[in-house]
């Protein structure tokens, strides 16, 4: 994966592990954590997906009581608290154990890393963690997206290809290109592979410009959102 994409030099898992920075590290356990729980069917997909209702509305449900053969059922209605865990758990599923969720997981800790370390602080890239995330969330429901992971990871692809204009890629050994056009070749990778365009990364990428425009506005290069 590292050499379609102009990859480095391999090394031991537990040191690649804990030599990512905090941020990225504590995404990429969740990540996989959450596929390993799905695959072993103890969480399912339906309690991790974002919805605004479910999130912010109390949700109702009726169980039927019978309390003896001869007594007749009858209805009760509980209601259960907001499902806050959903404004996370949206972002750390890519789905089951299989190559998908490794390609993710290649991606959380290629660009997300690169981005977090050469940011000022942690804490300025978890203001831009906070801010895309927030973000997405605010805009999912008027795209109707359930899971933000792949859309979030494309935001931060975008902004590392714009912060790195002059870095070169190779995908596959065939194409050799410059940053910017990552985003644009992964969505062409994924229109050949698949025949439909990506709604996910295209997001991504919105956000991603939007946020990057945003904070170099003005010529405001060390902006906290993307400074480097």
């Amino acid at each position: 994966m590292a050499a379609m994409l102009g990859g480095g030099d391999g090394m031991p898992l537990e040191q690649w592990f804990f030599e990512m920075p905090v941020c990225t590290r504590w995404w990429t356990t969740a990540t996989v954590i959450t596929g390993v729980l799905v695959q072993c069917q103890v969480l399912t997909p339906f309690q991790l997906f974002y919805s605004f209702r479910a999130v912010f509305h109390k949700q109702q449900v009726s169980r039927r009581i019978a309390k003896t053969k001869d007594s007749t059922s009858h209805s009760h209605t509980d209601n259960r608290v907001k499902q806050y865990w959903r404004l996370l758990s949206t972002f750390i599923y890519f789905g089951p154990l299989s190559l998908n969720l490794l390609f993710h997981i290649f991606f959380i800790q290629r660009y997300a890393r690169m981005l977090e370390e050469s940011a000022a602080s942690v804490a300025h890239f978890s203001w831009l963690l906070a801010y895309a995330a927030t973000t997405l969330l605010a805009i999912a429901p008027l795209f109707n997206q359930a899971f933000l992971g792949t859309t979030l990871s494309s935001t931060l692809v975008y902004i590392w290809s714009r912060r790195n204009p002059d870095v070169r890629l190779s995908f596959l050994g065939l194409l050799t290109f410059k940053a910017p056009w990552l985003p644009w070749v992964l969505i062409a990778f994924n229109v050949v592979l698949h025949g439909q365009w990506p709604k996910d990364e295209l997001c991504g990428i919105a956000v991603g410009h939007g946020t990057y425009t945003f904070a170099m506005s003005g010529g405001h290069e060390d902006s906290e959102l993307t400074k480097t």
